[in-house]
């Protein structure tokens, strides 16, 4: 198999798909390939929209791959987009990766329709946040698969994700890629498993695209790493044993408001009989996120000023989303959304990770990609709060109907307020994130690149 060949004919995207012109190539791929493609409607998603699956090829495993499990990360979408197409042209690929392949390029519909609003551009930090969404935890699909583990009992998987349970259930896929990817940051990789040949190959999927690698702060305190920018993959189990370790005392279940991720449901026996990938990626690009050259400060003090930054946001958020809370009339996603993200922000997340950051290593210089993840890409994240409120105090005024006019001005107020707030954080990061957008080819390429890679491992480890 030709990689190379493979990633030349990826097109060069300038925008990103809708769920109504996903769901429309994907009819319209199965009408011109008719013996090579069949369609099924998997589900119906909580709004009612149907989830369309893909069913490609007929090799001797199974591989399940899904996009949008988070709403706010379509760059998978386009590569299953593309790939989907050149399966189906390409009789060789399909022979020599020898897989049926399951493949649902939007696992949240309802929730991707909700980001549509930056999908066209222009792609800044502003226009993003300004029309991000992503939902609570617990109505992820990529969070919300059932677990039991010691105190946490979690038995809520929401219709999407019911929708991919069936075909791990059924098909016992060999191979799982999660397609997702970051807002900010380099290129990093989760997988089940790997050795040093395969990491090896997997850096160089980014180096062609001349993205860098995510060396700074991992994504949670709990990550294993097995190579830089390479982690083991993880679930909910690995943040309940972290809460368990660093904040004694308090059950664990009590801070988590989810279930757990597609490989640790898909091998819950305990036995690996689904390897998995994910491969994060980041819209906007800083060079600062690959200087591994100490700062001037330690990495304890950059984790602590981060916490601290999160105390003093989540103080001036947590007024105005009192204010609005007697407000809401109706089922709505970003008020639900914010809620989530206020309980697993809580005093007892944060005092576990001041308690990690006590460790004897933080003493040591923070790298300037540390420092630059703890001052200022989360400082990305954390604004997001801001945006979910702003929406939630829109949706509300769009779409309650038994509203004051007093209750209507007093959501405007807040609207607004939140608003002020979030528009001062973007202008400081828009001054102080020297960042630039990645052309969406360039993620493609890499999610595909790494894809293929994995898929083969996989394959061969399985038949030995």
């Amino acid at each position: 198999m030709d990689i190379l060949q493979i990633l030349d004919r990826v097109p060069d995207y300038k925008a990103f798909l809708t769920v109504e012109e996903m769901d429309r190539n994907t009819l319209e791929l199965a009408r011109r390939y008719p013996d090579i493609v069949r369609v099924e409607e998997i589900g119906r998603s909580r709004w009612n929209h149907p989830i369309y699956c893909l069913i490609i090829g007929e090799g001797s495993q199974n591989a399940l791959l899904y996009g949008c499990p988070h709403p706010n990360e379509p760059i998978g979408a386009m590569m299953l987009e593309f790939f989907s197409e050149e399966l189906c042209r390409n009789a060789e690929l399909r022979r020599e990766l020898d897989y049926t392949f399951y493949i649902v390029k939007s696992s949240d519909p309802d929730g991707t329709s909700l980001n549509e609003g930056w999908f066209k551009g222009p792609f800044t930090v502003s226009h993003y946040q300004r029309n991000f969404f992503r939902p609570a935890f617990a109505q992820q699909v990529e969070w919300s698969f059932p677990i039991d583990y010691k105190t946490l009992h979690f038995h809520r998987p929401i219709p999407e994700t019911q929708a991919l349970m069936q075909i791990i259930d059924t098909k016992k896929p060999t191979f799982i890629y999660s397609l997702h990817n970051a807002g900010f940051g380099g290129c990093y990789w989760y997988l089940t498993e790997g050795d040093e040949a395969l990491y090896k190959k997997l850096y160089e999927a980014p180096a062609r695209e001349k993205i860098p690698l995510s060396l700074g702060e991992p994504e949670t305190p709990y990550c294993e790493e097995l190579y830089p920018g390479i982690y083991k993959m993880m679930g909910v189990i690995s943040h309940y044993d972290y809460l368990e370790k660093f904040n004694p005392g308090v059950d664990p279940a009590t801070l988590l408001t989810s279930g757990t991720s597609s490989d640790e449901y898909a091998n819950r026996d305990g036995h690996i009989s689904a390897r998995a990938l994910v491969n994060e990626m980041p819209y906007f690009y800083d060079p600062r996120i690959e200087d591994t050259s100490p700062s001037d400060m330690s990495r304890r003090e950059a984790i602590l000023i981060n916490c601290d930054q999160t105390e003093a946001d989540f103080a001036a958020l947590t007024p105005i989303y009192e204010r609005v809370k007697p407000l809401i009339r109706t089922w709505n996603p970003f008020f639900i959304s914010l809620e989530d993200r206020m309980a697993t922000n809580n005093a007892g997340n944060l005092a576990a990770k001041r308690q990690w950051a006590m460790n004897p290593e933080f003493e040591q210089p923070a790298t300037v990609a540390q420092k630059f993840e703890n001052l200022y890409g989360s400082g990305f994240y954390r604004n997001l709060n801001f945006a979910v409120l702003r929406r939630a105090c829109s949706y509300e005024l769009e779409h309650a109907q038994d509203l004051t006019q007093q209750e209507r001005d007093a959501l405007r107020r807040c609207e607004e307020d939140t608003a002020e707030l979030m528009e001062k954080n973007l202008r400081y990061l828009e001054e102080n994130l020297h960042y630039e957008a990645v052309p969406i080819r360039k993620l493609v390429r890499i999610q595909m690149a790494s894809g293929l890679l994995y898929a083969q491992y996989v394959h061969e480890k399985n038949e030995r």
